[in-house]
């Protein structure tokens, strides 16, 4: 009988009407699957000529939008969550034996009686609609059921536009769909089903959602009244909101004159419940749904929430397009372990407002990463996570002069700018000497010791070029001639010395040495981008690039995190990332994610770099000697623990930077104006400085205090060592050319007691060093040595390690 084909009749009234009340009249109960014949002939003529049989029957997969939960490193913080539609699936077995009767008493009292469709009401529908013309529902819970998951497992508007329109022929779908799912399914489950993805008005959907939204309950906690009121709302969500005066006084009367008389007729309450019931009070606010970076739990946790934001739609494993992916994020249901340390970020956070106020154009940027895996745990900076009200603004006119002048707001205290980690606009900042770690690297791969000896004089006439207008360029000439920061800082240097005192014309003639464009390889292998188009220009023509190593290109404090965090991994650069597990929504954990490594570089060069980075922030070099005061030397004894790292500075104080680091974590931290870098501040080491040391001092409370692994081949230390020709008492021109004459770089030290001759040599400062190294030759001032003192040319206890250590 499925299969015979419905005629078209054109009075629709009058034939349906005949056919219905012949049927009636006669007292038929007609089973399930005569149905359609018997009683809905008027309706398949108004769907058009077509056979119920030829109808679909089974649904599409799909899967109801899911709230996706991220949560911090502990699995226990919720930072936010992100949503279309605000639910989470929760079994039959989870929801209130109350709730269940409530909607089945709101909804379709015949639930259980029925196949899917109820004969009676659709008949008693039909005809009041045609002879009214107004909509009477005759839809059971089961057909309910099937219009939303038609609309949810569309696949263009028109098919949801079909699903959810009131036509004739929509409803004979809906019924066919719904007899079929009831051979399928017990009522148990099409119940689960439907409570799952049942609308409940104020952004909730599902049950659970309701009950959070409404009540801040879980829905096996949902009492009489309360479960009455939910099932009250799913037939009109928007007329029977309980937070409007109009919908507060319908959805009384729905939940205390029709639901929870009828749980009371269907035997589920007693008496006393329904009293009792009646008498709550119904609610009249919601719980706010936080959706996003800007809904996060703490503001302060909004930059990180943006970065893992920024991650996940890169990642080409959550769909072809940046659509396809926000789509995933917001309703794919995924459970997001998050590598933010929450101890970590608050206390960086902390010590970042003691020292600056989010008012302030300057802004402190710290990025925390840990060694070996690349998992971001600290991004903190002194802004307020969030839009600025364009109609009430607090944020202050822009400090740049062309911006300012046409009334442009900058983006201080709020903002949305990824200003820790770039992207967007943001290309980042000068960050200074902290590139010096590049060079080093390059030239530890080329064999060159960190015992190498150059001389470095106040200023270095260099090969490469700059502006002739440009204020470090020779006098008269296009050559670049870089200074130090202090005229003190002239002398003898290897890479412990050069690198604990930031000496300028130590770096550029040792990055003259390797090559300008093995700098810039070196940087690109730990994870530096080039962002700005000057930058990507340089790179290009890197061989020319002399001022690389003095840090003049942008980078992010995330960046430069996890390039020193490079050096402590082992020379193994690992991709930053914020993830610490992906769970999708039925359990299964996924890789997308994971630390992701390659060997940037190799122990032992990773190794010795670290040992000559301990000497900026007053730590002890285990290989050599950091022979005096250095750039952050006070940083060690704040700690506590063994640190390395580096300080940095641009032209005019225009950025302050510090990179510390420990074996556990690598702090970046840069003090700058985001808003107008050409700006006439001074930034402040004493600003910069104390937030990171503290931030990883508070970091560090309670771990153990592990050291720093040592190079297995002494050599990338001390190198190849030679002898140095004895020059005692000879001209100085007599001792330079035999200096030169074995292959070092003679250079005119200081005047010392000596027994030799005033004006002549007294010796040099090493009896060995490194080929093409500087060596220091001693002039005699003609007083005679003590005899407690060693003598002239031979080497002083102090200096038993290479020069200038």
């Amino acid at each position: 009988m499925l299969g015979v084909r419905l005629p078209h009749v054109r009075n629709t009234f009058t034939k349906a009407t005949s056919l219905l009340a012949c049927g009636l009249l006669a007292g038929v109960v007609v089973a399930a699957a005569a149905f359609p014949v018997a009683a809905l002939s008027g309706l398949a003529a108004k769907a058009g000529e077509t056979t119920f049989a030829s109808l679909p029957s089974e649904l599409k997969d799909f899967s109801s939008p899911q709230v996706t939960r991220v949560y911090a490193s502990d699995r226990r913080t919720l930072l936010t969550q992100f949503h279309d539609e605000f639910r989470n699936d929760v079994p039959l077995k989870d929801i209130s034996k109350n709730v269940q009767t409530a909607i089945v008493a709101a909804e379709d009292r015949k639930f259980y009686e029925h196949n899917g469709v109820d004969l009676k009401g659709v008949a008693r529908a039909f005809v009041s609609n045609s002879q009214s013309g107004s909509q009477q529902g005759a839809s059971t819970l089961t057909m309910q059921y099937v219009r939303m998951a038609l609309a949810y497992s569309a696949t263009n508007p028109q098919e949801v536009v079909d699903a959810t329109k009131d036509t004739p022929k929509r409803k004979i779908t809906e019924m066919k769909y719904a007899l079929q799912i009831e051979k399928q399914l017990s009522k148990e489950q099409i119940l689960e089903r439907y409570l799952n993805i049942a609308p409940f008005g104020n952004q909730a959907y599902g049950i659970y959602a309701a009950s959070q939204v409404y009540f801040n309950k879980k829905p096996k906690d949902l009492d009489v009244a309360e479960a009455a009121m939910l099932a009250g709302m799913v037939k009109a969500p928007t007329s029977f909101n309980p937070t409007i005066p109009s919908g507060h006084q319908q959805i009384q009367d729905r939940r205390d004159n029709y639901i929870i008389p009828g749980m009371l007729a269907m035997g589920a309450i007693t008496q006393a419940d329904a009293d009792k019931a009646k008498k709550e009070k119904i609610p009249t606010k919601v719980k706010p749904i936080g959706n996003g970076c800007v809904s996060v739990a703490r503001n302060s946790w909004g930059f990180f929430c943006d970065y893992f934001y920024r991650w996940w739609m890169d990642q080409d494993a959550f769909g072809a397009t940046t659509y396809d992916r926000e789509r995933q994020l917001k309703s794919g249901g995924y459970n997001v372990i998050t590598t933010i340390d929450v101890k970590g970020q608050n206390s960086a956070r902390a010590e970042i407002a003691d020292r600056q106020p989010d008012s302030s154009k300057n802004a402190l940027l710290l990025a925390g990463v840990e060694p070996g895996s690349g998992k971001v745990r600290i991004l903190a900076t002194n802004r307020i996570y969030g839009l600025d009200d364009p109609d009430h603004p607090a944020n202050k006119i822009s400090p740049d002069p062309k911006l300012a002048a046409k009334k442009i707001r900058g983006s201080f205290p709020k903002t949305t700018n990824p200003l820790i980690t770039g992207g967007a606009d943001i290309s980042g900042y000068q960050a200074g000497s902290v590139f010096k770690m590049f060079t080093m690297v390059a030239a530890l791969e080329r064999g060159i010791p960190l015992s190498y000896p150059i001389n470095s004089p106040a200023t270095f006439h260099s090969q490469y070029k700059t502006s002739p207008s440009d204020s470090s360029a020779c006098p008269g000439s296009d050559d670049w001639c870089p200074s130090n920061a202090s005229k003190s800082e002239a002398g003898v240097f290897n890479m412990w010395t050069g690198f604990g005192k930031s000496v300028n014309t130590y770096f550029v003639p040792l990055e003259q040495t390797v090559g300008a464009e093995n700098v810039v390889d070196v940087a690109k292998r730990f994870g530096i981008h080039f962002r700005t188009s000057t930058d990507i220009l340089q790179a290009k023509n890197a061989a020319s690039w002399g001022a690389f190593t003095l840090g003049v290109m942008n980078s992010t404090p995330l960046e430069m995190a996890n390039a020193y965090a490079t050096l402590a991994g082992d020379g193994k650069y690992c991709e930053p990332t914020p993830i610490e597990q992906i769970t999708t929504n039925n359990g299964q954990k996924i890789d997308v994610g994971k630390p992701h490594c390659t060997q940037a570089t190799s122990k032992d060069v990773a190794r010795a770099a670290l040992d000559a980075a301990r000497c900026p922030v007053g730590d002890s070099a285990q290989l050599g000697s950091c022979n005096g005061k250095t750039t952050a030397a006070a940083t060690h004894g704040i700690i506590d623990h063994p640190v390395f790292g580096k300080t940095g500075t641009t032209d005019a104080d225009k950025t302050a930077s510090l990179i510390v680091g420990t074996t556990s974590l690598v702090v970046a931290g840069y003090m700058a104006v985001p808003d107008w870098q050409d700006h006439h501040d001074k930034m402040s080491h004493d600003v910069i400085n104390g937030a990171v040391q503290y931030t990883l001092k508070d970091f560090m409370k309670g771990k153990p205090s592990v050291q720093f692994k040592q190079p297995t081949d002494d050599k990338v230390s001390v190198g190849d060592l030679r002898d140095v020709p004895d020059v005692t008492c000879d001209s100085i021109d007599t001792a330079q050319n035999k200096i030169s004459d074995a292959g070092f770089d003679p250079v005119t030290g200081p005047s010392v007691d000596s027994d030799c001759p005033a004006g002549t040599a007294a010796g040099t400062s090493e009896n060995r060093t490194i080929k093409g190294g500087a060596v220091s030759i001693e002039v005699s001032n003609g007083t005679k040595k003590d005899d407690n003192k060693n003598q002239p040319g031979q080497p002083d206890p102090g200096k038993s390690k290479p020069a200038g250590n």
